[in-house]
């Protein structure tokens, strides 16, 4: 019984009631940085730490819009129209070859290019019409910049019929849909029917005495 009791009591003074000798781990040299003085506060690096922030977002940044300025390159690119169709985006004419008091047609960009080449009748005819009285009212100094030549695409505003020469209830000289019966006179302008629009002008350039550049 007494080597019991000198047993317990020596297995009693080997229980510690505190652990002073073990020492608390400090993370402030991985908290403040590598580069930090462990001993500095956080508020006298704060100006260092938010240039190294700033800098590791600019550079993404940077990085980012080059890569999209790319990507978005490729795609203007791809959509960009080939050489063969920008070599057809204008068409230089000879208006020598459009003999007085007829139409020719050419293609332009897919669509059928109306080319009139005007008498003095037909020129007299379109401007004697009173302008307030049109749909689509435009006096025919407006649609064409050479008194003796009319320039328009030739395909109906209505459903984009294409419509014929020197026909219809305005001509000699107007132009006639034969699809739902819009008639257009000498200067290509609605005067009849549904079409709520004059044939459109395009842009086109006159050079020298016989030259046209439409487009």
């Amino acid at each position: 019984m007494l080597n019991i009791a000198i047993s317990n009591q020596m297995l009693f003074r080997q229980i510690r009631t505190a652990h002073t000798d073990i020492k608390v781990p400090d993370f402030d040299h991985i908290r403040r940085g590598s580069l930090q003085c462990a001993d500095m506060k956080s508020t006298e690096s704060e100006d260092s730490r938010k240039t190294c922030s700033y800098m590791i977002v600019g550079t993404a940044a940077t990085v980012g819009l080059y890569g999209l300025k790319s990507e978005v390159t490729r795609y203007v690119s791809y959509l960009s129209a080939s050489a063969d169709v920008l070599a057809l985006s204008k068409i230089e004419i000879n208006l020598a070859d459009v003999p007085e008091g007829k139409s020719v047609t050419f293609k332009w960009r897919g669509k059928p290019l109306f080319i009139r080449h005007r008498t003095a009748e037909q020129i007299a005819a379109a401007r004697a019409v009173p302008v307030g009285s049109l749909r689509d009212p435009m006096s025919d100094e407006e649609r064409c910049r050479n008194p003796s030549f009319l320039v328009v695409i030739g395909v109906c505003t209505h459903l984009g019929c294409i419509p014929i020469a020197d026909a219809g209830d305005f001509g000699p000289g107007g132009y006639y849909c034969p699809c739902h019966g819009s008639h257009f006179d000498g200067a290509a302008r609605v005067r009849k029917g549904p079409a709520p629009l004059n044939l459109v002008i395009p842009e086109h350039t006159y050079v020298g005495e016989t030259g046209l550049i439409v487009g």
